[in-house]
């Protein structure tokens, strides 16, 4: 019995040869294909179904970049910084009567004749980062354990592999043609073999004798250039949280390309890809992906039976954690519950507003109660939530700082901002540290686009010639010693402790129910029936009628609280008990800030 033809983990590129080498024997011409998949993304599909077989694929990080052997599958997790365009390259190639192909890698696996037949192809360029605010309980580490095949996987396949790689080294040729599809760009041929670099550190290869360069990628901060192969662009965007399984790959023949030092203006570097070298950001050659939501980045998530009487009790043991937290504040922690399920709903977005969204501001904070409750609610927002975010609001901050991400046209890419933030981000916005000062021109944009923010749920991006407002969904939290004044939250509420607790720390088990709680419930669907609505409308003009003041802003916010309170009870259509619920909350939160006044 024959045995597998490819090792999918350690030899990615082998099972891509063999299925290419499969669909040319039955007349395939690769000049059709036109970079279409001919089988080998549908084997990887099956590969990777089963969770368990996932799990053995290492995650690249800065962790594991050390270790992980090049030409190996992986798995990187991040976020879509920039799109980079579309690239051309050389896909297949006649290798005397045999065809060959470049899919899946930088640089050809076979000698390529300069005269050779070829065929052109298009991948799309994606640069992607860690996740910005990504809290470290979320990360998943993997093991040197579990790519121990792949350190192994040239032993296994006998010498004879390793004496073909060590012949063909020498005529390896980059077939990366750094073109695109954009007007400023053009598709170009060669190799690098010709260029000199000055390269940071090389060390001599045992096995070959050759110097081969040793790359200083960041050990702290991981970027990835993802090459994405038959993906129509519909399937992600920017600010996308992505999972990409692919080939890693590192060249060093690549490096002389793209090495930093080397003279910028040179015609070769008019791409984006000449201020991304290979030795700092590591290539990633996409075979299969998906797109992530917060709930994908919880940790051993309880594997229970979802009732409502679990519901419920997880709800009255966040809330009870919540008032510890904010010194036995109860009527905070409640509309810190609401705010932490809130999100922008996306297909009800009217006109300007967000539909959805429940920004927060907690007032009377001094600094002496600032550093022991607003420190202990950011702790306990980070040990709750994957992605979240603080942020200084001082004169001095706002003056020196880009919250905007901006196009370097110099470069052709997109610079990131404070704010190009991932969808279900919590921002902490501290305005304790505002003091009497003067805004420059820096200051007084950033304090709109956080204004915009709060109210739209909309970051503008500069593209120097124009600005392109960006939806995005972001949980505002702002505190601040009284109310602000730059920054309309949906709810305002003094702050009011009366002890502090003396111990704010929480289980394990109570941890991961209480992050399954809020990642799970701030997804669900709700509805809102006929006869429902009617009782609501007939509340909101009596309302009205009492007081003329009250304004669309005001029913909006009423309707989220209500909306939110059946949520967090774990109910899919609001009932007379929460919309009760919801104007007894904001009774309260009025007569709290009335007495403020007085």
């Amino acid at each position: 019995m024959v045995g597998v033809a490819f090792d999918c983990l350690a030899n990615p590129l082998g099972a891509v040869r063999v299925t290419f080498e499969k669909a040319m024997t039955s007349k395939t011409d690769p000049k059709s294909l036109n970079g279409k998949d001919w089988g080998a993304i549908e084997v990887f599909r099956d590969f990777l179904s089963d969770r368990e077989t996932l799990s053995q694929v290492p995650i690249l990080d800065h962790s594991s970049i050390g270790w992980i052997q090049p030409n190996s599958l992986v798995r990187f997790r991040g976020l879509v910084q920039d799109m980079l365009g579309n690239e051309f390259y050389v896909g297949a190639y006649k290798d005397g009567s045999t065809w060959r192909t470049n899919k899946f890698t930088d640089v050809a696996s076979f000698p390529m004749g300069s005269e050779a037949e070829t065929s052109i192809w298009e991948r799309q360029l994606l640069y992607c980062v860690p996740v910005p605010g990504q809290n470290t309980w979320t990360v998943q580490r993997s093991s040197q354990s579990v790519v121990s095949s792949c350190n192994n996987w040239s032993s296994q396949h006998g010498e004879k592999r390793q004496r073909e790689d060590a012949m063909l080294e020498d005529h390896m040729v980059d077939q990366e043609l750094q073109g695109s599809t954009s007007s400023s760009k053009k598709m170009r041929e060669g190799g690098v073999s010709g260029q000199s670099s000055q390269l940071q550190e090389s060390v001599t290869d045992e096995t070959s004798g050759k110097v081969c360069t040793i790359p200083d990628f960041d050990s702290k901060y991981l970027p990835c250039l993802v090459k994405l192969y038959d993906s129509p662009e519909s399937d992600y965007k920017l600010n996308d949280i992505i999972e990409f399984v692919g080939v890693f790959t590192f060249n060093p023949e690549l490096m002389a390309q793209g090495d930093g030092s080397t003279d910028l203006s040179n015609e070769l570097f008019e791409d984006a890809l000449a201020h991304l070298p290979p030795n700092k950001v590591p290539r990633l050659h996409c075979l299969v992906h998906r797109k992530l939501a917060n709930h994908d980045f919880l940790l051993g998530s309880p594997v229970i039976e979802i009732t409502p009487n679990l519901i419920r009790k997880t709800r009255e043991a966040l809330l009870g954690h919540l008032t510890t937290v904010l010194g036995n504040d109860g009527l905070a922690a409640e509309c810190v519950l609401l705010h932490l399920l809130s999100r922008v709903i996306v297909h009800a977005r009217v006109d300007s507003a967000a539909v959805g969204k429940l920004s927060l501001n907690l007032t009377g904070f001094t600094t002496e109660s600032y550093n022991v409750f607003g420190s202990q609610l950011k702790s306990a927002v980070q040990t709750l939530l994957p992605f979240t975010k603080s942020v200084p609001f001082s004169v001095e901050y706002l003056n020196s700082v880009s919250l905007a991400p901006r196009k370097d046209y110099e470069t052709n890419r997109l610079v990131s901002g404070v704010l190009q933030l991932a969808e279900g981000t919590h921002l902490t916005l501290d305005e304790t540290q505002l003091k009497a000062g003067m805004l420059n021109s820096i200051g007084v944009e950033n304090a709109r686009l956080l204004n915009n923010l709060v109210e739209l749920q909309k970051v503008e991006y500069d593209f120097q010639f124009y600005k392109m407002e960006m939806p995005t969904d972001v949980q505002v939290l702002i505190l601040s010693e009284g109310k602000s004044n730059i920054l309309p939250a949906d709810l305002v509420l003094p702050f009011q402790p009366s002890a502090v607790g003396s111990s704010v720390n929480a289980g394990t088990e109570a941890l991961q129910a209480w992050r399954w709680y809020l990642a799970t419930l701030r997804l669900s669907a709700h509805d809102l029936d006929p006869d429902m609505q009617k009782v609501i409308e007939d509340d909101l003009v009596a309302a009205r009628q009492e007081d003329r003041s009250l304004g669309s802003k005001d029913f909006s916010r009423w309707l989220s609280m209500a909306r939110l309170i059946s949520i967090s009870l774990g109910e899919s259509c609001l009932t007379l008990e929460h919309w009760q619920m919801a104007k007894e909350l904001e009774r309260r939160r009025k007569e709290r800030l009335n007495e403020m006044k007085k």
